[in-house]
């Protein structure tokens, strides 16, 4: 099992970073991509249904089916939980050197939120650095609770996001069910055809902002959704919080550092990938067969899932973990540590990469892209996060965006390239 390795620290003096930390972190930040890849080309609709703008085809539903199973809800509870594990680690070495890692992280995560609202308001608006910042600040308040009553809270917070989820939902995915079978009333039907109908007026509000030139989106977006972030983070608290919880404890346990047994890590990558595989691909059979329903494919991507999504994170994180010696010795394995070392300045540089591509100040892809070729693009954000991030680590002591946020972070300018 992997051990506190030096990865290459931040600056000078600085304590060894975590290399299998990196590692998977590298392989979150690509996973990330797959996931929102049906953002970028589309309206926030396709994110929910291969059919929101295109016809149903066996090649765009496949791919679709295989992304739901492998990635939704699963890269974002691995970078999530990584993100708790970062922010205690932080904590921790910070206060290892006599400062107040508390106050640093605080003015670290105030920093994030501001790049966070950046990059939802001049690039995408599927940003999750907000979320992350308002989401780390609960979470660095709790960061001394003990270990089991942090592990009951953290389950009870999820849980309870998920019924009240599901429960707000429920009436909407039973109509829908209905009308699709014929059974629904008279009543019902009117009453899902004005849903349907306000669905579509925002996916062709959505498809026609992602074809106005870079300032025209950006006013847009000011004077229409300008607390959208605060949305998400309404939305979305209930699950970030809980796994980003899951992350202290799992590093407070020691097993980042490589201290749980073998058979343990074994045990959870099993459980966890099989129950959560087997819960998501029964709901992806379901969903093939019902010709992907919006409304209860959205009520389980972002609420019914959510246990076999953290089942399956976990899973991903312990088999991680477990082939991380191996992987780390390996080109693959360096260039993913790489990655994960600048997931920050990664992160914003796909939305760059591919809002250029997709929005109109671009080369305006956004709505002609099937659903089956999006993985191309995956690829090719995979191969430049993959191609960059080693050569330019050879160089500089960080990635440009890790570089700013400290140095801001700081107040004072770090040392950026090698010597």
């Amino acid at each position: 099992m992997p051990s506190a390795a030096d990865s290459g620290a931040d600056s000078g003096g600085d304590a060894p970073r975590i290399a299998a930390l990196d590692l998977i972190r590298g392989v979150a930040v690509l996973g990330i991509l797959a996931v929102n890849i049906a953002g970028f080309s589309g309206p926030s609709a396709a994110v929910y249904t291969p059919h929101a703008i295109h016809p149903p085809s066996l090649a765009g539903d496949t791919t679709f089916a295989a992304m739901l199973v492998a990635f939704e809800g699963k890269m974002r509870a691995l970078f999530t939980i990584l993100f708790g594990a970062g922010l205690l680690l932080f904590v921790e070495r910070a206060e290892a050197t006599g400062r107040d890692g508390a106050a640093l992280q605080m003015q670290r995560l105030s920093w994030l939120a501001l790049f966070g609202y950046l990059h939802f308001l001049l690039l995408w608006w599927g940003d999750i650095l907000f979320l992350y910042a308002v989401a780390g600040m609960f979470a660095l308040a709790l960061r001394n609770m003990p270990s089991w009553p942090m592990l009951l809270l953290a389950l009870v917070i999820f849980t309870l996001w998920q019924a009240s989820g599901v429960a707000g939902d429920w009436d909407a995915v039973r109509i829908e069910h209905a009308v699709a079978g014929g059974t629904a009333t008279g009543a019902e039907t009117g009453w899902f055809a004005e849903r349907m109908a306000r669905r579509q007026a925002v996916i062709d509000s959505e498809t026609a902002r992602q074809a106005l030139s870079f300032g025209a989106l950006m006013a847009d977006k000011l004077h229409t959704m300008p607390f959208y972030p605060l949305r998400v983070v309404w939305i979305a608290m209930g699950e970030t919080l809980p796994w980003m919880m899951v992350g202290m404890l799992l590093l407070r346990t020691g097993f980042f550092a490589g201290q749980w047994p073998r058979a343990a890590m074994r045990g959870l990558a099993a459980a966890g990938i099989g129950l959560g595989g087997a819960a998501t691909m029964a709901f992806a059979i379901w969903a093939w067969d019902n010709a992907f329903p919006v409304e209860a494919m959205s009520m389980a991507i972002n609420y019914a899932l959510g246990f076999p999504h953290l089942l399956m994170g976990l899973g991903y994180l312990s088999l991680l973990m477990s082939a991380a010696p191996r992987l780390m010795a390996t080109r693959i394995g360096r260039r993913l540590i790489a990655a994960g070392r600048m997931a920050f300045s990664n992160y914003i540089g796909c939305s760059l990469v591919m809002t250029a591509l997709f929005h109109g100040w671009g080369l305006g892809l956004a709505g002609k892209v099937p659903v089956a070729a999006e993985p191309l693009f995956v690829v090719l954000g995979w191969m430049l996060m993959l191609g960059w991030s080693k050569p330019w680590l050879a160089r500089f002591r960080q990635g440009p965006l890790e570089w700013l946020w400290r140095s801001l972070t700081e107040k004072r300018w770090i040392a950026f390239q090698k010597h």
